[in-house]
């Protein structure tokens, strides 16, 4: 099969660190792997555990361009592997493969994510990862209202009354003009 990325090398095949079945690029590293070789393997080795606290440095690239399957010629879907990685991988839809750019297996490994490479491309993974987005969206949007300190104690706040067993009582009486008078 000719490479998807670079489009000069050959994918050839062989295994991730000796553990799955992949083909990789003779030109570019980048790695073709089969979702179903990938849950075989872990179906096979239910315990192992993928090293943690890996050395790892920014040479993981992120084909930006849109990648056709080297199977079916068809387009290939992005999905961001977390919402603290703008990291994306390219998926087949109609073969379901993966396609991983030089470096993005150790990427995935040091995020923590390489047992989870068949949920990446799960709709619940996904509009998690949106959740998360957004959620850190706001936090940043308040930083920089509020400025650091101010934020921290505002979080420290809200998450002791949403603890508290009186904080309805305790939210109206924050939010009264005057919780002295007994008018409204």
């Amino acid at each position: 099969m000719k490479c998807t990325s670079c489009g000069e090398g050959q994918l050839r095949p062989g295994f991730i660190e000796g553990l799955f079945r992949a083909h990789s690029c003779d030109q570019c590293q980048g790695d073709w792997i089969l979702i179903e070789d990938y849950v075989a393997w872990k179906e096979r080795n239910p315990d192992y555990q993928f090293a943690e606290q890996i050395e790892f440095g920014n040479e993981a690239e992120d084909s930006k361009r849109a990648l056709f399957c080297p199977v079916s010629g068809t387009l290939m879907r992005k999905f961001r592997i977390s919402a603290s990685s703008a990291h994306r991988v390219d998926y087949s839809v109609a073969t379901g493969g993966i396609w991983l750019d030089k470096g993005e297996w150790h990427l995935l490994k040091a995020e923590g994510l390489a047992g989870a490479l068949n949920q990446l491309v799960t709709q619940q993974w996904q509009q998690q990862i949106r959740e998360d987005t957004s959620q850190q969206n706001f936090a940043d949007i308040y930083q920089d209202k509020f400025g650091d300190e101010t934020y921290q104690r505002l979080r420290d706040i809200r998450a002791w009354l949403n603890n508290h067993p009186q904080k309805a009582d305790l939210r109206a009486y924050l939010m009264a003009e005057d919780p002295y008078s007994a008018e409204r």
